[in-house]
């Protein structure tokens, strides 16, 4: 850190029970010159809660580029500030990389404030693994990229952790079906709020119980089970494609050879359908 510089604050945030938040926090968003915030409404419900009066700076993704020279330039003069978000650990899935990068190459020191954090909340109550764990934060939106996607993770042993919209939840699950095949999943929903819930079973049998109730509603994080390392048929099928075979011959060629259903073939090279 250099002379005269000011200081960045990360300060994790409730993500829903407005008692999630530790004594630090409360110190740190006390004493700052300005606090950063993806949404100042919000944010003032919480600094309000706990008697807290600071200037907030909207910080959100498509201005994040803009504010964080503004930013950047209170921290060069010695200011003191807080990045908080809407909810949880900054960073995560939302704004704040650049404004901690830019920090980070000026000198200027970032000190986390650890608290909570709805993947992590997830992660612990799931049952799956913990050690090792990916987070992706949310998967491709395009089915085509998606299947490609969940591709090239399906050997990982690591349990997956992933954001989704309860829009598009159900669509996700009866994909990861296909390409991950029927492994165990949860679906935490509403962590640390009044209807908090946690969904487990196969990724079919939760996708189903999703089904039954015609819609989930709140905030979601989706866990899958990690895979096994990656199959020797699947490495051939990628040679036979890059070779220049088509998703039929390569399905053709390993049914023969390792007796896979031309179902998951296709599922894996190109999110079709098998047919005959």
């Amino acid at each position: 850190m250099e002379k005269g510089l000011g200081v960045l604050y990360v300060v994790s945030t409730p993500i829903g029970n407005l008692e999630d938040i530790t004594l630090r926090a409360l110190k740190v968003l006390k004493e700052v010159d300005l606090i950063a915030c993806e949404d100042t409404r919000r944010s003032r419900k919480l600094l309000s809660h706990y008697n807290i009066s600071k200037p907030l700076v909207s910080y959100y993704a498509p201005k994040e580029a803009q504010k964080a020279g503004l930013i950047l330039n209170r921290l060069k003069k010695g200011e003191k500030v807080a990045l908080i978000t809407d909810a949880g650990t900054p960073l995560l899935s939302d704004p704040g990389w650049r404004l901690v990068k830019g920090a980070v190459e000026m000198g200027i020191s970032v000190v986390p404030v650890p608290g909570p954090s709805s993947l992590l909340a997830a992660l612990v109550a799931s049952g799956l693994s913990t050690c090792p764990f990916i987070f992706w934060g949310f998967p491709p939106k395009k089915k085509g990229e998606l299947v490609s996607f969940l591709g090239d993770l399906r050997g990982m042993k690591a349990t997956h952790v992933f954001f989704e919209s309860p829009r598009r939840i159900k669509g996700l699950l009866e994909v990861m079906e296909g390409v991950l095949g029927d492994r165990r999943a949860v679906v935490a929903r509403e962590i640390t709020k009044m209807h908090e819930e946690f969904l487990r079973g196969t990724l079919r049998e939760v996708r189903e119980l999703i089904e039954e109730r015609g819609e989930v509603k709140g905030e979601l994080v989706l866990l899958v089970e990690g895979g096994e390392e990656q199959e020797v048929w699947w490495e051939g099928a990628q040679r036979l494609a890059g070779a220049g075979f088509t998703v039929k011959e390569v399905a053709k060629a390993l049914r023969v050879l390792y007796g896979v259903p031309k179902r998951e073939v296709y599922a894996l090279l190109s999110g079709g359908e098998a047919r005959g």
